[in-house]
């Protein structure tokens, strides 16, 4: 184990697009099996190799700016997909509207009737049933 550590030494390793790339690698592999294709052997066999020339570079500066930039694409869709599975979640206990001034998303809790609601962002007052 002592040779593995001297020879990852100075090389970059994995970070979170090289998990993307195993991910799309084991997708690719998956389909072309079922789909028993050669060509998408090949893609899989190129996103392999793109996995493994990033893990064992000793440009780390330009692996970290790759993930970076992969991480600054992902993060938004991330957070979006992550609201809209907690919004499915409280759909029992809340209800959404949306600020017809500044279009905040506010959240009240159902059953209520109607109420009255208050924007803190830009405090416009409005009428909704709940």
């Amino acid at each position: 184990m002592n040779w593995l550590k001297r020879f990852m030494t100075g090389r970059y390793g994995a970070d979170q697009l090289s998990w993307v790339i195993l991910g799309i690698y084991f997708i690719i592999s998956i389909v072309a099996r079922i789909l028993n294709n050669r060509i998408l052997y090949v893609f899989g066999i190129v996103a392999l190799g793109i996995l493994i020339y990033r893990m064992f570079s000793k440009n780390i500066s330009a692996r970290y700016q790759e993930n970076m930039k992969f991480l600054n694409t992902w993060n938004p869709i991330k957070r979006k997909v992550n609201n809209r599975i907690q919004r499915i979640k409280d759909l029992k206990y809340y209800k959404y509207y949306k600020c017809s001034n500044c279009k905040q998303v506010l959240r009240v809790p159902r059953g209520k009737g109607k109420i009255s609601i208050t924007c803190p962002k830009c405090k416009t007052v409005m009428i909704k049933k709940s």
